[in-house]
């Protein structure tokens, strides 16, 4: 058997907290406004405790009963700054394990056993490279990555970047499938000093100074490799954004106006097939509402006060448009968030900074060119996430799922808006002031080339 190297050591290491500090909280709204009316109900998933019915007499008497799941009693948890309630209940009888015949799966065919493997979520791929040889090479078997390019997502992930005390990168990644943190090495990036764009396609993008040079680069965390992308034709400090097209292996880096707000920049599109940038139109806009920017159905969003409404950009002609959506009354601050296909989400806070606010959710109808609300964030968990009035948030979204984060909190909040649930995440790695926050989509096929 063969140890397991020192990359697949980190991989394997787990951020496993308490069953009360890695657990999330879900609630079901039928109505999102009032918390009074709804009929909401907060509760907080553990794993089980034990397995196998519990025997009710002090005695262990032969003969006991097992509890009924209609007597289940409801035990609250340490306090953590909101309401956690979970419920006790008993695991059933634990199966005895199969035998399994050693001769039999020793002569697995390769392709079954790859298709089994890349089946296997990308974060236990690096604990099993322990078992033999073959398996520890597994990353470099062309084989198994194509097996793994035909397989369907692991499912959402939260990436967190940061760096500590030298400045060292740091990354943890949560699988929300897995409920579980899980550390990733960052060392490989060089010592620049970069921040966050954001990730698709399982590639995340950095851009950042090299001295006094304006860098941008792109890396799998996976396969720890990366590179950096050519210079712009107008090589300074401008709002990112990526894309990646799995269809033909390759993305693209959208550059708009640069983060001063300096509009006579044109956009610039990188394209890794051609590994060049191209120049395309000036966005026609005077002044921008947000630097977030929303990228759905081949289409790149911004807000804008003046025009106002939104611009949005064209992939395939390279053209801006504007779209006259007046903003909803109040609107304090708005976050533009992607969602499938043509779904694109305004999340914002409706009020003034002194009296009574509120998180409400809208969605574009591109019919009739106008904010249309579909969910508001229940009062308990506004209070939670935001305890001052002027408290700030960072707003993200990816596959009909909207996360949010503040500045003070130590976790973070998610929304799916299809099942209109919300639910509270936790864990150490969201409890730096500093860190940076995207969805991220693991995959060990996604190349950077």
């Amino acid at each position: 058997m063969e140890r397991l190297g020192f990359w697949g050591l980190l991989m394997g290491s787990v951020e496993k907290s308490s069953d009360s500090g890695n657990s999330v909280a879900c609630s079901a709204s039928a109505n999102n406004g009032d918390e009074d009316s709804s009929s909401t109900s907060s509760k907080q998933v553990s794993p089980l405790k034990g397995s196998g019915s519990r025997n009710s007499s002090p005695l262990g008497r032969v003969g006991s009963r097992n509890t009924s799941p209609s007597r289940q009693k409801v035990v609250k948890t340490k306090p953590r700054g909101l309401e956690e309630e979970t419920v006790a209940s008993f695991g059933k009888p634990v199966v005895a394990d199969v035998q399994m015949e050693d001769g039999i799966w020793a002569m697995l065919p390769e392709d079954l056993l790859n298709e089994i493997l890349a089946r296997v979520p990308p974060f236990m791929i690096f604990r099993i490279r322990s078992v033999c040889k073959k398996w520890n090479l597994i990353l470099q078997d062309n084989s198994f990555l194509k097996f793994h390019s035909n397989v369907s997502s692991h499912g959402p992930c939260l990436l967190t970047f940061w760096k500590n005390s030298p400045q060292i990168p740091q990354c943890s990644v949560f699988s929300l499938p897995l409920k579980t943190w899980y550390k990733i090495p960052f060392t490989f990036l060089p010592p620049w000093a970069f921040w966050l764009v954001g990730s698709s396609g399982g590639l995340v993008c950095f851009s950042g100074m090299d001295g006094l040079t304006f860098r941008t680069l792109v890396c799998n965390p996976l396969m720890q490799s990366w590179r950096t992308l050519p210079s712009m034709h107008y090589n300074q400090q401008r709002q990112l954004i990526m894309v990646v097209d799995r269809s033909d292996k390759s993305f693209k880096v959208i550059a708009t106006s640069d983060i001063y707000g300096d509009k006579s920049v044109p956009t610039e599109v990188y394209d890794s097939k051609t590994d060049k940038w191209s120049l395309h139109q000036i966005m026609p806009a005077v002044n921008l509402c947000s630097s977030k920017m929303a990228y759905c159905d081949s289409r790149l969003y911004l807000e804008t006060l003046s025009p106002l409404g939104l611009m949005m950009y064209r992939l395939d002609t390279g053209q801006w448009e504007h779209i006259p959506a007046k903003f909803p009354r109040s609107l304090l601050d708005g976050y533009l968030v992607a969602g499938t296909q043509k779904r694109l989400f305004l999340v914002g806070r409706i009020g003034l900074y002194s009296t009574i606010q509120s998180m409400r959710i809208w969605e574009l109808d591109h019919a009739k060119v106008s904010w249309v609300e579909i969910s508001r964030m229940p009062p308990k968990y506004f209070r939670a996430l935001l305890r001052l009035s002027a408290e700030r948030f960072e707003c993200f979204g990816q596959d009909n799922l909207i996360c949010f984060t503040s500045w003070n909190q130590g976790k973070g909040l998610l929304y799916n808006v299809d099942k209109k649930i919300w639910s509270w995440i936790s864990g150490c790695a969201l409890q730096s002031c500093n860190s940076q926050v995207c969805f991220y989509e693991p995959r060990f096929d996604a190349s950077v080339h």
